[in-house]
């Protein structure tokens, strides 16, 4: 993919984005990923309702005026975005696959750090674990769909490339050390999974209930289907080999009941970009 179709697609991508994401977006991630502190902004006069805590004192006794100290928010935090992309996370509705629904979501937040002066570092996990270095705006979706295009993830039309030939997924301990390796307090961890064949219950345990984590489980029609047992088969090589992976997805557990509302769900037969930006509340 040249520099010119990669802009075509981040043009499309954008298009989309904006059209499915609501204008309350920027606002919302303001509020939900927090800055590293606040650095002072300017004097501003008294009113009442201000917070007293952030009136300056030693200007009140120079000019027997009341003033408050108001702030920037200093942002520049890395989020980090994990996308499982196992066979599993092929599978959707009406075209769209969990999985271009996970990267349709990274993009939008490579748009969105660009506004709050955040960075995305996205991290795509399947058969090896794809580390795209942060980034942030148009630039950054553009790097992003590169690296994919690079890999095979996506096709030149910037689209999950269903005929990808991979090998066995990464062991789920590697997954589990990768995931562990950002878990510090000044980045924000975005997980983006299935959960069919990412990592263990008791590993997502261990970090579900951290505060910097944010946990989506993307689903599809089949994977809430309760009428009859399923299987799903998956290619592990181009379509037509012959060769398939057997995916047993009758008998899942409901994680929900286990983690509750830090498990968030978004359903790719729905607004999810829109229910995304909602459920970071």
């Amino acid at each position: 993919m040249n520099i010119t179709e990669v802009r075509k697609v981040v043009g499309r991508i954008k298009s989309n984005l904006f059209k499915n994401a609501n204008s309350h977006s920027v606002g919302m991630l303001k509020t939900n990923f927090k800055g590293a502190g606040l650095q002072f902004k300017e004097h501003q006069v008294y009113t009442f309702g201000d917070d007293i805590r952030f009136i300056d004192w030693k200007l009140l006794a120079k000019t027997s005026n009341p003033y408050v100290k108001t702030f920037n928010e200093e942002r520049n935090l890395e989020i980090v975005v994990v996308i499982d992309a196992s066979a599993t996370m092929l599978t959707g509705y009406n075209g769209v696959s969990k999985l271009q629904a996970a990267i349709e979501i990274c993009c939008l937040l490579y748009l969105l750090a660009k506004d709050t002066n955040d960075f995305v570092h996205a991290l795509i996990v399947s058969d090896e674990i794809i580390h795209v270095p942060k980034k942030s705006g148009e630039e950054g979706i553009s790097h992003f769909i590169s690296m994919l295009e690079e890999r095979n993830v996506l096709n030149e039309s910037g689209l999950v490339n269903l005929e990808r030939s991979v090998g066995a997924d990464v062991d789920k301990g590697q997954k589990y050390i990768s995931i562990m390796k950002h878990l510090n307090r000044k980045r924000e961890i975005v997980l983006l999974s299935d959960f069919n064949d990412f990592i263990d219950a008791d590993v997502l345990k261990k970090i579900l209930f951290r505060s910097n984590v944010h946990c989506f489980q993307m689903l599809s029609p089949l994977d809430e289907a309760k009428t009859l047992p399923y299987s799903l088969f998956a290619s592990a090589k181009p379509m037509g080999s012959g060769s398939l992976g057997k995916y047993d997805l009758s008998g899942k557990r409901d994680l929900n009941a286990e983690f509750g509302k830090k498990l968030k769900k978004l359903r790719v037969q729905e607004k999810y970009l829109e229910n995304f930006i909602k459920e970071l509340r």
